[in-house]
């Protein structure tokens, strides 16, 4: 029999793919510049009268909600008339960036794997960590693994520095090494047991048996990354700025959050991340707004409140900047331009608007990462449908250099060149 005993002892009770340390260290790059992906989305959309400009084309006037932008007119492309054909309703927004369900992912090739992790694969191996998520509060789970498992953001800023930046001390570095080793010896055993247990499957069971194969592949290549970095000090950050004084406010959260990911991706500690704006957020000390946020979105098109959520999307969209402002000021090793132009950024929501529980017309921007952009485009087809966001994911994947043509839903590729006039 093949013993899962074995596997709950040494990784926690699943054979699931944890964010693991990888094989190659920052002093081992090469002399070309990587390319990062930064993911940021909110659980209920935004208002659309606020999000998407009234014109088309790359002269657009940038509405409320993406004013804070304005600098990176020419690096940016807001995309109307996106979704993933969903009926409208909470709990279709955890299909953000795979476009497809949890519960009807067995019919796609990469399952409900998201867009992030199908990156992370390839990145992984090359930094210290596959991917960094951080969503403060409550999750609004966007980021899924190869088995469908939805990644745990840090929901604390000074957890997640403690794992970025605190290095082990030389006991702690020591018991990391021998529970390395006993993991090393529990997959050993295992694999011993899996390829016996593989010869005499069924093809059915074989199939199922694959994806069991492919984890202990990868647990074991970052196993032995694992081993190499716990000697490593990681880079030097300060965090003791965002929290002095008597009040920690939303915004100095997140902006230690947005600066940890903008150095970290400047160290090459990782090269994926993800930042989620959590519904149980509380704004009220964002300027103009009273309410809690999903209280908000549910407006009745009172003026008083939409110009509250507007506030609180405002917001949300000036954090970004922010964090995109400090990548483009830091020139890219090895290549011209700056970490932004290497840097893709998708923002963005599983929701269309919270106000009617819309999941068609997804509040969808790119900016960065090398794209031709197009300024504001009108994605609907000659028939006026709407494009599958899966569509952009298949784009946004060739450019890390994956070979994909299609991705779960997606219908082709879009093509950025396709809407400049």
């Amino acid at each position: 029999m093949f013993d899962r005993r074995l596997l709950f002892q040494a990784f926690g009770g699943a054979l699931t793919l944890p964010t693991l340390e990888s094989v190659a260290s920052a002093e081992q790059s090469t002399e070309t510049a990587p390319t990062r992906l930064l993911v940021v989305a909110n659980p209920f959309g935004a208002h659309p009268e606020h999000f998407f400009p009234a014109e088309f084309g790359k002269d657009f006037r940038f509405p409320k909600t993406l004013r804070s932008l304005q600098w990176l007119r020419d690096r940016i492309s807001v995309l109307s008339h996106t979704d993933h054909n969903m009926k409208s309703g909470h709990g279709r927004e955890v299909a953000f960036l795979s476009g497809v369900l949890p519960e009807t992912s067995g019919a796609f090739p990469e399952k409900n794997m998201s867009i992030d992790q199908v990156v992370a694969r390839r990145t992984g191996g090359q930094t210290r960590f596959d991917s960094v998520h951080a969503c403060l509060e409550r999750s609004i789970r966007m980021s899924w693994n190869a088995n469908g498992v939805d990644i745990k953001p840090f929901t604390d800023a000074k957890r997640m520095y403690d794992h970025l930046f605190m290095n082990l001390t030389t006991e702690q570095r020591l018991e990391r090494k021998e529970l390395l080793q006993r993991n090393g010896s529990v997959l050993d055993a295992v694999r011993d047991q899996f390829a016996g247990v593989r010869k005499r499957a069924s093809k059915n069971d074989q199939v199922r048996l694959d994806l069991y194969a492919n984890s202990l592949r990868e647990l074991e290549s970052n196993l032995v990354g694992r081993q190499q970095w716990v000697d490593k000090d990681k880079p030097e950050f300060d965090l003791s700025g965002y929290f002095n004084g008597t009040e920690i406010t939303i915004e100095s959260r997140y902006n230690a959050v947005f600066d940890m990911v903008a150095y970290a991706f400047q160290t090459d500690l990782t090269r994926v991340a993800t930042i989620g704006f959590s519904p149980e957020l509380k704004y009220t000390d964002v300027k103009g707004v009273t309410r809690g946020y999903h209280a908000c979105t549910h407006n009745g098109k009172n003026e008083d409140t939409v110009s509250e959520l507007v506030a609180i999307e405002a917001f949300q969209v000036a954090q970004l900047s922010r964090c995109l402002k400090k990548l483009d000021e830091i020139p890219e090793p090895h290549a011209e331009g700056s970490m932004l132009d290497h840097t893709v950024v998708l923002f963005g929501s599983g929701m269309g608007y919270g106000g009617t529980h819309s999941n068609r017309n997804l509040p969808i921007l790119v900016a960065g990462g090398g794209f031709k952009h197009c300024g504001h485009v009108d994605t609907r087809d000659a028939s006026g449908d709407n494009m599958p966001l899966c569509n952009l994911f298949v784009t946004l994947l060739q450019r890390f250099g994956l070979e994909y043509d299609q991705f779960n839903q997606s219908t082709g590729a879009f093509t950025f060149e396709d809407y400049l006039g």
